[in-house]
């Protein structure tokens, strides 16, 4: 959040769909199957940051051409996590610049000797840029800190007798610049009586930590040398009958069939077809429903892919599932529509970022917060301000907790933050996230940018306006009386400058830095601004335990 009023642009699916197909190459969740397997290399990593005065002592010594722990002392990393808080190393709390990680790897004798077997590394994010061997060999790179990618290394695996001892080299660099998504600056410090020669601070422009790493899941899969690579699906309503209209990239082969089948929730067929692409009828659909607006929400179906294919060796068979939610998305001129009914967005902004792990990927935090959410009796949350695991937006599916799918495009704040550098990069980053995320019934609307500058004439190109707004904290400060208005004067220009649905992303004001409980204890706190007590929370009535009330409070219970 920015001092002042800002906007957060959000766009509808439908708009952005299409962006997914420029990119080369799928992006399906990896799952297992009959024809599919996964190993997964989460864990200990070693770790180095390279703390020389240019930051390139690594790729100087080339440290990915042998163990990395033969070119210097190295740390236990765990993976997934950010490095930022596990060392008592002060220094690595706000490093700037590339950091080493390296695992070594056993693979299945049957992953390395079968030909007709595809393996692929994939990384479930890197923050900022990536560049990764496999054996000393460069294999891939990649810019942007909160989206998987991958790479087949199969012909690095199945070479010789050596080829099931893999060691993965990772260089991480978290920083950021003026066309970097967020961006920031990097700024050197040159007066030698306060400062070493060459000291220089990172300067971001959000308001969260730049915490950075491999902070999701990195993991090994296999696939046919044939395969489904990619799977779109999009979804209608035609009187009671749900449509589903689907379609299949295939890579690998020319001379390929593809049988597609629906399953409803308790594994009954209800709809099948054959092609790469088609459309599944299915009469009586139970609908994909947001929590608490049905008395079975988030119902979903599964879509089971199977391809064979003609290869040299003989037939090659490849399978994969994909849980589908029938539903329908929509906007008027002052509604947001699902499934053809109002829908009100009565939710959070969450973010990705816990003690100790930093944004590191976590399932416990991850229930716990999903568990928050339905107490709450929320139905949505915005990823601000950024994508995250593709696991919550999994549960999202699972528990019918509408999304709005955020982009990095965060503290775009200076002039030079806009520019065709920066528009590229905003515009592969949304098709990354569109690619990844497209399948998602929970993912209602595409968010390109949160606080960007809202004085410039862009408004016209979006479906919803989001509006952050702190009134009576950045102005007018602690005059809670004038909210009403100055909220009632907003909305109303908003709206009848551009006559669309609008939703209060933000709003509020300071809160206790560092305090997150439940507890009854959290229930009777007094929060203070400025000495003055602003609000008091009561005690639920069901709870029984007595604290002992907060001296500084005048209301004892």
């Amino acid at each position: 959040m920015a001092r002042g009023l800002a906007v957060a642009w959000a766009v509808l699916g439908p708009l952005l769909w299409g962006c997914a197909l420029a990119l080369q190459g799928g992006m399906l969740y990896p799952r297992e199957s009959p024809s599919r397997e996964r190993k997964e290399l989460d864990g200990l990593w070693s770790f180095r940051a390279d703390f020389s005065d240019n930051r390139r002592r690594g790729f100087e010594e080339q440290w990915y051409r042998r163990p990395l722990r033969e070119s210097g002392p190295t740390l236990d990393m765990p993976v997934p996590s950010s490095f930022n808080d596990i060392s008592q190393d002060w220094r690595l709390r706000h490093f700037v610049g590339w950091v080493w990680y390296e695992r070594e790897v056993i693979l299945p004798e049957r992953w390395t000797q079968d030909l007709s077997t595809r393996v692929v590394l994939r990384i479930g994010s890197a923050h900022a840029y990536a560049i990764v061997w496999v054996n000393g060999v460069d294999t891939l790179e990649h810019e942007g800190g909160y989206l998987p990618f991958e790479a087949d290394i199969s012909n690095l695996v199945q070479v010789g007798p050596l080829s099931s001892q893999l060691r993965i080299t990772i260089a991480i660099n978290n920083t950021l610049t003026p066309t970097t998504l967020p961006p920031g600056t990097i700024q050197y410090l040159t007066d030698t009586s306060k400062y070493p020669k060459g000291y220089f601070v990172q300067n971001t422009y959000f308001d969260f930590f730049n915490y950075a790493g491999l902070q999701r899941s990195v993991l090994l899969y296999t696939t046919p040398t044939a395969y489904i690579d990619d799977i779109t699906v999009t979804t209608g309503v035609e009187h009671d009958s749900g449509l589903v209209n689907y379609q299949i990239s295939v890579k690998g082969s020319n001379l390929f069939e593809l049988e597609v089948r629906l399953l409803d929730a308790e594994n009954k067929l209800v709809a099948n077809g054959t092609g790469t692409q088609g459309q599944l009828k299915v009469p009586g659909a139970r609908l994909w429903w947001p929590y608490l607006m049905h008395e079975r929400p988030a119902y979903l179906y599964s879509l089971e892919v199977r391809l064979t294919a003609q290869m040299s060796p003989g037939p090659v068979s490849d399978f994969y599932t994909l849980p589908v939610g029938i539903r329908t998305v929509a906007v008027t001129e002052s509604q947001f529509l699902i499934n053809g009914k109002p829908f009100y967005f009565h939710g959070v902004n969450k973010h990705e970022d816990a003690d100790i792990r930093g944004k590191g990927f976590d399932w416990p935090l991850l229930v716990k917060d999903f568990n928050l959410l339905r107490w709450l009796g929320a139905n949505a949350f915005r990823t601000s301000h950024y994508p995250y695991a593709e696991e919550v937006l999994q549960m999202c599916d699972r528990y019918g907790i509408v999304v709005i799918d955020e982009c990095p495009g965060v503290g775009l704040a200076l002039p030079q933050f806009f520019n065709n550098v920066s528009l590229q990069n905003h515009m592969r980053v949304m098709e990354e996230v569109v690619r990844r995320d497209k399948n998602h019934p929970a993912v209602v609307m595409w968010s390109v940018a949160n606080e960007p500058a809202s004085h410039l004439e862009s408004a016209p190109y979006v479906d919803v306006i989001c509006l952050n707004s702190y009134y009576s904290w950045y102005h007018d400060y602690g005059h809670l009386e004038l909210i009403q208005q100055q909220l009632t004067t907003q909305f109303e220009s908003w709206y009848k400058t551009y006559q669309k649905p609008i939703i209060q992303s933000e709003y509020g004001a300071e809160t206790i830095v560092g305090f997150h409980q439940v507890s009854g204890a959290e229930l009777s706190v007094c929060v203070f601004s400025r000495g003055r007590d602003v609000t008091h929370l009561p005690r639920p009535y069901w709870e029984s335990r007595h604290e002992p009330p907060c001296p500084a409070c005048p209301h004892f219970f």
